[in-house]
């Protein structure tokens, strides 16, 4: 019996020295609305750090971004993604957010996020002004993209009682169906181009995608500073024939500070070493280096990724 429990301890102090854990780590990881892109890459996500990380057991459940840093910061989830202006809205403090956030950190910058406004093309919507008495659908109040509306208003001299309805619906395919059925004019949302829920509806009506020019811009970055801009390429959309600048943001990775630094170490590895798999579903993926991911955008990081960066030089 003795020399069996010298045993067993011998082999804990081994799986302890080279960082595998004793037992499964279960980790809920928060993704984003139907419709949007964080879904589909939240299940690349799931599929390489599984593989790449011994024990871990990923539990994926929707989300968006402001509610993804509450729930990591509120200890619902432990990892999730996020959009760089409101996490720092988050750790200041700032409206949506009741109070700082003080458990959420920085693990990778993964894409650029375009802020898109998509009206129908005979509207007669040409610009975000024009929305003033007219039906525009958004996600659920406190949703990112929601938020981003409610700025644009704002610089606008407008606000949601401006429009004839605000309407917010939970997923983007939600707000497409809308816009087919001829309850609103159009729609806001944050992801990716091409987003597929934008395909869908210009496969049924003619688009238009709603710019910024530098006024608004200005405008935008005294409510926000971390706002800039980007342009949509022409051909990005059906019979979109010029280059649209929007309003963007950056996606990243956020974790619980408290998560394991071995454990969000193995994370940080795996997706750096698995940039191709992570770019088959998104494409603004594609070339990502860790240096890019470990661009400073005012989030502190997590200490396992910041070994990760550290050991790679990119820090």
């Amino acid at each position: 019996m003795r020399r069996q429990l010298k045993g067993l301890l011998a082999a804990t102090a081994i799986a302890a020295a080279f960082g595998a854990p004793a037992q499964a780590q279960q980790v809920t990881f928060m993704t984003g609305p139907q419709g949007g892109s964080w879904i589909p890459l939240g299940g690349a996500l799931k599929s390489m750090w599984e593989n790449g990380v011994p024990g871990l057991r990923i539990q994926m459940t929707p989300g968006a971004g402001i509610a993804n840093v509450r729930g990591i910061d509120e200890g619902k989830a432990q990892v999730g993604f996020a959009n760089s202006i409101t996490t720092v809205d988050g750790l200041n403090g700032n409206a949506p957010y009741p109070k700082k956030v003080t458990n959420v950190c920085q693990v990778a910058n993964l894409y650029p996020q375009y802020f898109q406004v998509v009206a129908l093309a005979d509207s007669g919507v040409g610009s975000f002004a024009d929305f003033k008495g007219k039906a525009l659908v958004m996600q659920p109040k406190g949703n990112t993209a929601e938020i981003i509306t409610q700025h644009m208003l704002k610089v606008h001299g407008m606000s949601y009682d401006s429009l004839s309805k605000a309407n917010f619906v939970a997923g983007y395919n939600d707000a497409v169906s809308m816009l087919k059925d001829g309850h609103a004019v159009a729609f806001t949302l944050g992801t990716t181009a091409p987003a597929s829920s934008v395909m869908n509806l210009a496969s049924a009506r003619d688009i238009r995608l709603i710019g910024v020019d530098d006024k608004i811009l200005g405008e935008m970055k005294k409510i926000n500073p971390g706002y800039s801009k980007l342009p949509i390429k022409a051909g990005t959309y059906p019979k979109q024939d010029k280059d649209v600048d929007v309003i963007a943001y950056s996606t990243h990775i956020v974790a619980a500070c408290d998560l394991p630094e071995d454990l969000v170490y193995g994370m940080t590895k795996a997706m750096a070493e698995n940039v191709a798999d992570m770019g088959a579903v998104v494409k603004a993926i594609e070339g990502l280096t860790p240096k890019g991911m470990a661009a400073d955008i005012g989030v502190p990081f997590h200490k396992g990724a910041e070994k990760y960066y550290k050991e790679v030089g990119a820090l």
